[in-house]
């Protein structure tokens, strides 16, 4: 008889959460290659498009299906008291997941996937939901958390915490062997309208604030047909909108994304593409740039971080302001919509003081590009993570929130002041009539 296993994809407790394009991709991975060993069944608590989820507000132009989950306040951690911000739980009913743990239970064995380390309290949910269910189930945790604080991870009461894509200790436990040819359980989705792509796994570079070099292996393509597989199977489930995982997308390009988005055409799979990791904008050529265009890439989401040539050169050389101009005028040239390009900016970075953030909030505009602020969030076990231990408990995981640690270095006053200055960028470049390239 095969086994019933339950998927699961947490709700969010967070200070703000935003539907980005947000896919378990690593739990739809392993549960593709169960398909047709085990009775699969998912519960994804960030389906905004789920049959019985609360109605939302109908989509407007340009978001191309972003827009904010169903959120109910919530208590905040005692460690939370002082910060003046409002605490919530983003996803769906808790009373639906009941129902299906009443209805379809119980479970041989639950995956949960897990993603930032501070949204531990949602992991902590269905933990309790599935014990006082189905106390018979074997619990697993993989993911970001599960693998940058394992230890921590394991004081939930999970049975088996995965560390990092280390996924042997899985098979021996189900007395499955993997299908590793099978593509991601995008079926399990009554109304697909955003997939998730990945070229490559890993990053070849070594930002001094990134987890990436934690999480996954070193860098490495994925076999070009099965990429092709998989969007092929992401459009067959009605997939339209298509978002890129991939921590160094345009890395190596002729051996890895052009060939891909030749194919794309060829094979007529083209769809709305994006980018919501951030692009080097060293890699964005005259030739990529039109290829790009062509293939469907819609929205573009640059890596700046900062204009301070110091700065950029001690937290890894990743991409410099002259590059990140060059690549505006390539993409622009090519056809792409200026209002889809945004330059992301780290705020409250430990060596703020050498980042100088607000003149490299003034270059990126007068690029034209809209700002988006990313406030840091230290992990532990990275080099600017470690040097954030003056200023808070790296070993609770409630302190990487980025809401909170940006307040904690920079105080409420400047943070709103950061916030304020960027909103009013924005606003100025709405205000100015540009012509759209891109439909």
């Amino acid at each position: 008889m095969q086994p019933k296993i339950l998927l699961v994809n947490p709700p969010i407790y967070d200070f703000s959460a935003y539907d980005f394009w947000l896919k378990p991709y690593g739990l739809l991975r392993v549960a593709g290659y169960l398909r047709g060993q085990a009775q699969l069944s998912l519960f994804d608590y960030l389906d905004r498009f789920h049959p019985l989820a609360p109605s939302h507000p109908a989509q407007r132009p340009g978001t191309w299906e972003r827009g904010p989950f169903y959120a109910e306040n919530a208590p905040k951690p005692v460690q939370f008291t002082a910060i003046p911000r409002t605490y919530r739980r983003y996803g769906l009913p808790r009373s639906l997941f009941h129902n299906m743990l009443a209805e379809a239970g119980p479970f041989d064995v639950a995956l949960i996937q897990t993603v930032m380390t501070y949204w531990y309290p949602g992991v902590q949910e269905v933990i309790a939901d599935i014990r006082a269910y189905s106390p018979q189930t074997t619990i697993v945790l993989g993911g970001v958390y599960a693998t940058l604080c394992p230890q921590h991870a394991r004081s939930l009461g999970a049975d088996l915490v995965i560390d990092r894509a280390h996924l042997e200790p899985l098979w021996e436990l189900l007395r499955l062997a993997p299908q590793l040819q099978e593509v991601p359980l995008w079926e399990a989705y009554a109304d697909l309208r955003v997939g998730v792509l990945k070229l490559a796994d890993g990053c070849p570079f070594k930002c001094t604030y990134c987890s990436v070099p934690q999480v996954y292996p070193p860098f490495a393509a994925r076999p070009l047909e099965r990429v092709l597989a998989e969007l092929a199977w992401l459009r067959q489930c009605g997939a339209q909108h298509i978002a890129f995982y991939d921590d160094a997308l345009l890395f190596k390009p002729d051996q890895i994304l052009l060939p891909f988005l030749r194919q794309v055409m060829q094979r007529g799979l083209e769809a709305y593409f994006h980018t919501p990791n951030a692009l080097n904008a060293r890699f964005i050529t005259k030739d990529m740039a039109r290829c790009m265009v062509q293939a469907g890439f819609r929205t573009f989401y640059l890596g700046f971080e900062s204009s301070a040539y110091t700065w950029q050169r001690h937290t890894g050389g990743k991409v410099y302001a002259h590059e990140l101009a060059q690549a505006v005028e390539h993409l622009v040239s090519a056809g792409a919509d200026i209002r889809q390009i945004t330059a992301y900016l780290i705020m409250a970075h430990p060596q703020t003081d050498q980042q100088d953030i607000e003149a490299s909030m003034y270059f990126a505009h007068g690029l034209g590009l809209r700002l988006m602020l990313s406030e840091f969030s230290p992990i532990p076990g990275t080099p600017d993570g470690e040097r954030c231990r003056q200023w808070i408990d790296l070993d609770e995981p409630l302190w990487h929130n980025k809401t909170v640690f940006p307040l904690v270095l920079l105080g409420a006053a400047e943070v709103q002041r950061l916030k304020a200055l960027c909103r009013a960028l924005n606003s100025r470049l709405e205000a100015v009539p540009r012509l759209s390239t891109v439909p």
